[in-house]
Order: C-alpha cells, then sequence, then structure tokens
C-alpha cells in the first residue's frame, strides 16, 4: 500500500527542522529525543502550535536526515509535521532508523491511514482523534484505531468541557487496544481536565506538554 505524496515531492523530504531536544509528550516523555518534523499538513486545527510547518520546507534526503541523527547521540527519534504521513519517503526513513536500532514515535493527525506503518520495525504511532474544539473532527479516520496495538498512543487534545465529553463518548463506544491520551490545550486548566477524569474513573493518562513547561512555547524545543 503507496503513501500519499505530498504534492511536488520528487526525490527528497520536504522538512522543516531538524533537532534535539526532550520529548514533551507521549509514551516517551522526558527521554532525550531527536525530532524530525515534516512540512505541509492536509488539517488546520483551531489551536494549532506548529503553523510554521504548514510551509514547503526544505527538501532533504533521508540519508543526510539519518547523518545528522546519528551526531545528536540519541536512542528515540520523533517523526512529527505538518503531517508525516503525507511524505512518501517516510517508511524509507523509520526503515533506515530500524536498522540503525531507533525506537521513533509518528506523530500523526489521525486523517490518513496508519496501515503501512505497522510493520515497520521499531515504530509507535501516536494518533490524534480530532475533539470538536479543533474544527478538524469530520476528518477522523476512525478504521485507524482498531489496527493500533497497546504499545501505541490515541491523543484526545482537549480545550474545553464539550471536547472532553466528545472524547469521552469515542473511549465508549468505540474501543482500541492503545492507550489513552488526554492532553489539555496549552494556557487551559490542566486540573480542571484531570477532575473531570477522576470523576468519570476513566482508564487515560492526562498528559502535559512537558517540553513548554521546561522552556515556553518555543520553536525547536
Amino acid at each position: 500500500m503507496r503513501v500519499k505524496a505530498a504534492p511536488g515531492s520528487r526525490e527528497g523530504m520536504r522538512i522543516i527542522e531538524v533537532f534535539h531536544s526532550v520529548q514533551g509528550e507521549g509514551p516517551y516523555t522526558g527521554f532525550r529525543t531527536s525530532f524530525v518534523r515534516t512540512a505541509r499538513c492536509n488539517l488546520r486545527c483551531t489551536w494549532c502550535d506548529t503553523t510554521y510547518s504548514f510551509g514547503a520546507g526544505r527538501e532533504r534526503s533521508v540519508a543526510s536526515i539519518v547523518r545528522e541523527l546519528k551526531g545528536h547521540r540519541t536512542t528515540h527519534v520523533c517523526l512529527t509535521g505538518g503531517e508525516p504521513l503525507l511524505q512518501r519517503e517516510s517508511p524509507e526513513l523509520l526503515r533506515a532508523l530500524a536498522a540503525l536500532g531507533y525506537t521513533t514515535v509518528i506523530e500523526t493527525g489521525g486523517s490518513l491511514d496508519v496501515a503501512p506503518y505497522l510493520e515497520i520495525p521499531g515504530v509507535v504511532l501516536s494518533v490524534d482523534v480530532k475533539c470538536p474544539g479543533s474544527a478538524m473532527e469530520k476528518a477522523n479516520r476512525w478504521a485507524n484505531l482498531p489496527l493500533l496495538r497497546p504499545d501505541d498512543i490515541v491523543k484526545f487534545v482537549i480545550g474545553d468541557r464539550g471536547d472532553y465529553l466528545y472524547a469521552r463518548r469515542v473511549l465508549r463506544s468505540r474501543p482500541f487496544r492503545a492507550q489513552a491520551v488526554f492532553q489539555p490545550v496549552w494556557g487551559t486548566d490542566a486540573g480542571r481536565l484531570a477532575d473531570w477524569v477522576l470523576k468519570d474513573r476513566l482508564d487515560v493518562r492526562v498528559m502535559l506538554q512537558e517540553h513548554k513547561h521546561l522552556w515556553g512555547d518555543v520553536r525547536g524545543r
């Protein structure tokens, strides 16, 4: 199964930035991690904090990206965006990283097919379910959820009570094996979200964006 390519992508990946930081979200929060941020996104979430990734980026070969990542001397990589599943070269990069022993988390908006990535070793999928506050909930690809494995993540970014109730309904009506994460929109009341989860006895992880608490909402951190 072919992965849909980004418009204009012929030889290399379209990349916004490659950087070395501490993972602030998901299953490897706190680990030193190399980040590869791809260009372009097919969604426009109202709360998006990486709108600079909507541009064309710079074309880079998979080999050049791998060389840079080796210099970071990490064991974890995060492939994020934008929307990395738009890049037809993403599977090639992931296989190259797997051959070198990396564990790679793919952060995807949840609107595209994740099936081609399930067979690549060392890959953990972090798949969004878009809540109404994002204005992108109609883009959710529900067929992804039953494909996910216990080590994968289903992430709900929650801005208000309406988002929370929507996420709760999804948990009850569309069961999946992956870990459920409720993440508050940056700047909203995280304690309030945690209180809702406690009251309803939901088996989810309430997680903050650790990198923002460390450095603020700063690009490349």
